[in-house]
């Protein structure tokens, strides 16, 4: 895998940063603590996936990463092990 960017973690991502991260995107996986939701980028309403991706800052959750077409926001084990695999 090829890191293309990395931004500081001082730097806060905001809803505005989200919407621009789901028109690279067809598929959105977002892990709070155990829970781990599945968005089609197609299928499902924008504020709705903005507000999974924003913790309760405001803010992008962390880690957030693009691989391939996905986004992965948030940690989950087994998810990053499947897709990262």
């Amino acid at each position: 895998m090829e890191i293309v960017e990395t931004i500081p973690a001082s730097r806060k991502l905001q809803a505005e940063d989200a919407r621009k991260l789901l028109d690279t995107a067809t598929k959105i996986v977002v892990a709070k603590g155990k829970k781990v939701d599945l968005f089609s980028v197609m299928a499902s309403a924008d504020d709705e996936i903005i507000e999974a991706m924003l913790g309760p800052t405001g803010n992008l959750r962390a880690p957030a990463m693009r691989v391939g077409n996905m986004i992965l926001v948030g940690f989950h084990e087994d998810v990053f092990s499947e897709v990262l695999g």
